[in-house]
């Protein structure tokens, strides 16, 4: 019995070191995610570059699909300005040791630069976030617009 006892004792105190573990790996990555953020929207390409991954496949809603390479340049030099980003839901899933999902809903507003009225996405994401040399690293983004509220009534 004191055995069963002391056994069950070790498991939940490993249970709650994985629970900090994780929590303080969603902190770390909502953290890096928050600074993806900011740099997104003002097209800062030395930030962007230190938080994507080399190997970024990020898959727009449109289907058009990005490397590190073409999406820095398209949030540097784009005819659009990402204006907001704004959760309406972000979850964080560690997976695997080094990778973190994340997953949620978002309101992506964009003001083009020729005066023309902001554009409001609203999207499903996943994304994917990979320690690199001990740092969190953008690997992917795959998203998907959301139906205009009267649409999804029909």
């Amino acid at each position: 019995m004191k055995k069963s006892l002391r056994l069950l004792a070790l498991l939940s105190l490993g249970l709650v070191s994985l629970r900090a573990a994780d929590d303080k790996i969603i902190a770390a990555v909502r953290a890096a995610d928050d600074a993806r953020v900011a740099a997104t929207k003002s097209g800062d390409r030395a930030a962007l570059t230190k938080l994507y991954s080399d190997a970024l496949h990020y898959a727009h809603s449109n289907g058009r699909v990005d490397t590190k390479a073409s999406q820095i340049e398209g949030v540097v030099n784009t005819t659009q300005a990402y204006e907001a980003i704004d959760y309406k839901e972000r979850v964080f899933t560690p997976v695997a040791p080094g990778i973190v999902l994340m997953k949620g809903r978002a309101h992506f507003t964009m003001r083009p630069k020729d005066g023309s009225p902001k554009i409001i996405n609203d999207l499903n994401f996943l994304a994917v976030w990979r320690e690199e040399q001990g740092k969190w690293r953008f690997l992917a983004w795959q998203s998907c617009k959301n139906p205009p509220a009267d649409a999804a009534k029909k």
